[in-house]
């Protein structure tokens, strides 16, 4: 029988620093639905290619703001992003790449200088969604995403 996980689709270069461990936070103008906090999440990779713009303003951020600015792991962010950017394709698309567990969502008030925005979309950065325990999935599961919450179901071979 198939384990089923809520599941959040987020484009690259994100979604792998967050499966790395790297990236704790998830950011977004809204907060994570309450019946999802403290359960385990499917962390996606989105269709959307990677675009050298973003790696190069991210590379940028976390060279002058480091991990104040970023709320990541700097050395290890710039040691992935570098290697991204030498190879625009390294990084998996479509796929389910590991579990978290979803923390209680930091208010625009609670994160106020204390975390900062990894987006550089205006707004996108209200919330700040804790995410621990994180569970890497060896090989990544190839998986169609959705906009939003959706249920992935992980079947084992």
């Amino acid at each position: 029988m198939p384990e089923r996980y809520p599941a959040i689709t987020i484009w690259q270069p994100w979604a792998t620093l967050i499966a790395e461990g790297i990236k704790p936070f998830e950011f977004r103008s809204w907060p994570a639905p309450r019946r999802l906090v403290g359960k385990r999440i499917a962390i996606h990779a989105g269709a959307r290619p990677v675009r050298r713009v973003e790696i190069r303003d991210l590379i940028h951020r976390l060279e002058i703001d480091g991990a104040h600015g970023q709320a990541m792991q700097v050395g290890p962010a710039l040691t992935l992003l570098e290697r991204v950017w030498a190879d625009l394709g390294m990084l998996p698309l479509s796929s389910i790449l590991c579990l978290a567990t979803l923390g209680e969502p930091l208010s625009p008030e609670q994160v106020g200088r204390q975390l900062a925005n990894d987006s550089d979309r205006s707004g996108h950065f209200n919330w700040a969604w804790p995410l621990s325990a994180i569970e890497r999935l060896e090989p990544f599961v190839p998986a169609r995403g959705s906009q939003g919450w959706w249920t992935w179901e992980r079947v084992e071979a």
